[in-house]
Parts: C-alpha cells; sequence; structure tokens
C-alpha cells in the first residue's frame, strides 16, 4: 500500500492537494493538527494540517465490527491444510504463519480504527458531532461542500444538519444529501422579486455600490428590459459626475434604447430632474461608486436619495468579493438605507460557498443577478432555488446542471 502525507494551513488546501496529487478518489487515512519549526527546530512555526491519504485504499462505507472474524484467523491454516500439511500436528512453521496471519488481522484493525478516529476529529474540531455518526457518504458530501468553498465550519455544519435530517436509507448517496442541502440553503436564501410597477403609478429605483461592480451596466439592462420588453415609459437620472466618461457611457445606452436621461451632480438638482419625468412609469437613478470606508460621501449619497424619494435602493455587489467583504459593504451602505441585494458578475466568479454565510443570513433580501456583459440579457431576477444550486456547484451559471 502506498501512502502520501500532505501538510497544508487548511483541511480545504489538504483535500485540495490529495484530489490533485491521487485524483477524486483517494482514500483518506488520517489528518491531525502539527506544529511545525523554524530557524533549525529552534523556535515553533505555525500549525498545519497533515492528511494521510492512499490511492490504493478500498475505505470502507461504514466502519465494521472490530472483533475479527473467526475465518480471517483460520484461513492460513485452512490454506496449509489443502496443501496436504497436517493439521492436526501443525508444524513450527504452520505456526509461524499462523501468527502471522493474525498479525495481520490486528494491523487491519489498527488501521480501521485509525480511520475511526479521523472521523471522530473531522467532525469533533470547534465541538462539532462525534465522527462515529459519519460515514462514507457524509464525509465525501463534507469534501464536495469544501470543494464549493464552504469553510470547514460550514461544511460540518450543514453535513450536521443533513444527518439529522435525512433518512437513513439515503446516507450513503451523496447526489440525494447535496439536493437535500440545497433545498435547505435555498429555504435560507431571501428574494425580494424585481422592481413591479403599476400602471398610472411611478416608481422611484435607485443603484447604490462600491466602484467597480457595474451599477451603470445593470442600469442599461433593466431599463432596456422595461422599455423594449415591456413598453414602459422609463427615464434615467445619472449622479456619477466623478468617474471618467460615465455619463457618456450612460448617454450612449440611452440614445441606443431612446430614453431620455437627466445629469444631477449636486442634491438640489435631484428633485427637479424626477419632476421632469412626471407621467412616466420608472425612473432609474445611477450613482458614483462610493467607498464603503468613505461616510462623507455615503451621507452625501443618502441626501441625494432623499431628495429623489426613492422607492427602491438597490445595493450592487460583485460575486466575486468574499464573506468579509461583503459584511463590510452591507454594513457601511446601512446609512444610504438599501432595500435589496443585486448580485452582479457571477460569470467572473470561481464559486460563490463564500458568500453564503452572509446571503443565508438575510439582511438585505436580493433583487437581481447578473451574469455577463450583454444589454439587454445576462440580467435575471434572483430565484433562491437556483441560487442555491449555483452555490452548491449543482448548476452552473448557465442554468445547466454541473
Amino acid at each position: 500500500m502506498e501512502v502520501h502525507t500532505f501538510r497544508a494551513d487548511t483541511m480545504h488546501e489538504a483535500l485540495a492537494l490529495v484530489r490533485r496529487e491521487l485524483g477524486p478518489d483517494a482514500a483518506i487515512l488520517r489528518t491531525r493538527e502539527v506544529r511545525t519549526s523554524r530557524w533549525f527546530g529552534l523556535l515553533p512555526g505555525p500549525r498545519k494540517i497533515e492528511v494521510t491519504a492512499s490511492a490504493s485504499v478500498n475505505v470502507p462505507s461504514r466502519l465494521p465490527s472490530l472483533e475479527p472474524p473467526r475465518d480471517a484467523l483460520t484461513a492460513p491454516l485452512v490454506a496449509f491444510g489443502e496443501a496436504g500439511l497436517n493439521l492436526e500436528s501443525p508444524s513450527a512453521e504452520t505456526r509461524n504463519l499462523a501468527l502471522h496471519g493474525e498479525a495481520s488481522v490486528r494491523e487491519v484493525r489498527s488501521r480501521l480504527e485509525s480511520m475511526e478516529h479521523m472521523l471522530h476529529e473531522l467532525c469533533c474540531r470547534n465541538g462539532t458531532q462525534s465522527g462515529r455518526d459519519w460515514p462514507e457518504g457524509l464525509f465525501r458530501l463534507y469534501a464536495d461542500l469544501i470543494d464549493a468553498d464552504l469553510s470547514e465550519e460550514e461544511a460540518r455544519n450543514w453535513v450536521e444538519r443533513v444527518r439529522v435530517d435525512a433518512a437513513c436509507d439515503h446516507i450513503e448517496e451523496p447526489a440525494l444529501l447535496k439536493t437535500r442541502i440545497a433545498r435547505m440553503v435555498e429555504s435560507e436564501l431571501a428574494v425580494c422579486g424585481p422592481i413591479r410597477l403599476s400602471r398610472g403609478q411611478r416608481r422611484v429605483a435607485a443603484l447604490i455600490g462600491p466602484t467597480g461592480v457595474g451599477k451603470t451596466t445593470t442600469i442599461a439592462k433593466l431599463a432596456a428590459n422595461f422599455r423594449l420588453r415591456e413598453n414602459r415609459r422609463v427615464g434615467l437620472i445619472t449622479v456619477d459626475t466623478y468617474r471618467i466618461a460615465a455619463v457618456e457611457q450612460l448617454r450612449t445606452y440611452a440614445e441606443i434604447i431612446d430614453l431620455p436621461m437627466q445629469v444631477v451632480s449636486a442634491p438640489r438638482e435631484m428633485r427637479e430632474a424626477v419632476q421632469r419625468f412626471a407621467g412616466f412609469d420608472l425612473i432609474l437613478i445611477d450613482t458614483a461608486g462610493r467607498s464603503p470606508k468613505d461616510e462623507i460621501k455615503i451621507r452625501e449619497l443618502r441626501a441625494i436619495l432623499n431628495e429623489a424619494r426613492a422607492d427602491e435602493v438597490h445595493l450592487v455587489i460583485s460575486s466575486v468579493v468574499g464573506a468579509k467583504a461583503l459584511r463590510q459593504i452591507i454594513d457601511h451602505f446601512q446609512t444610504a438605507s438599501p432595500t435589496a441585494l443585486l448580485l452582479t458578475k457571477l460569470d467572473e466568479a470561481p464559486s460563490l460557498g463564500g458568500l453564503l454565510p452572509v446571503l443565508s443570513e438575510g439582511r438585505l433580501p436580493l433583487s437581481y443577478l447578473t451574469n455577463g456583459q450583454n444589454v439587454p440579457d445576462d440580467i435575471e431576477v434572483a430565484d433562491a432555488g437556483k441560487l442555491a444550486r449555483m452555490i452548491l456547484r449543482l448548476e452552473n451559471v448557465a442554468g445547466t446542471a454541473s
């Protein structure tokens, strides 16, 4: 049996090394946390996750009884008996071989105990439930969730939840377990639907957010869909006078779609611009990107939106940011009173699992998702079920099964 040892900073990185070097069917034999050293062993180094794996071991689905079967102990004697040896009075050589067979059984038992201990460690770290309750199907599910970019703690929590919820006959089928988790994730993702218009009632919707998240392109997509596909009267207002060529970019879109546009540079001009669109169905407001840490600029943004009396304020964020950055963006933009979250650039994100902890908190419901630069395409109303499947990599951005 060829055994390999891998070390990495996290379990996620260690499993990635195992899969890359030994393939997706490699068996994990042992995992532990080790302390490294520096300066020729004189100083302690950072802690590492050490994983022992093999591509030639077939790990059983459930750990068998630790009591060795009787046949395993007598197999060497039977084999020599069939070869014509006298089992009534075994020779010294035969007795040695029998003892060797018994030692082999003890070695197998030891390895099984080691694997059981490994599962115990994986589940018990940070206070989670005993790994003795995890058969192979759940461990494979745990590895898949880490591959989807969920943190180790999040992956363990979801595995424990599905373990409690799933029927015993489905516990060994990762595909069914993953589908069950997708339904759980779906139930925790808040969505608010699209911008809804009523005849004879004007709606004002503004897009805010950091720089470079795609607000102007998203405004153009929304305007084109409401104007060309729903035949609504749409007006555009931009206050993005800071970015070079930002006004010209939106003006180009407005001319192509045949929409009127107003440019506003101060709060006092916003009320007049909105009044010029009296009788319209929808007014879309494009704002300048603000740094989440620039509280003064965000307060100015709030003053402009107050003058516009916006009915909806969509906080636009890129799906390539991590959970920590997303939380910071939501926290800092609370001053502008956002009502929904609009997730862009799904086509550029390597994975969405890192966003799950924040999205499942439901701090802001999701309104739209965008997955490209094409206008008026590459935008859709947020669907919790589809987003859950994309987070777990059961479905890709194009809507097809992974």
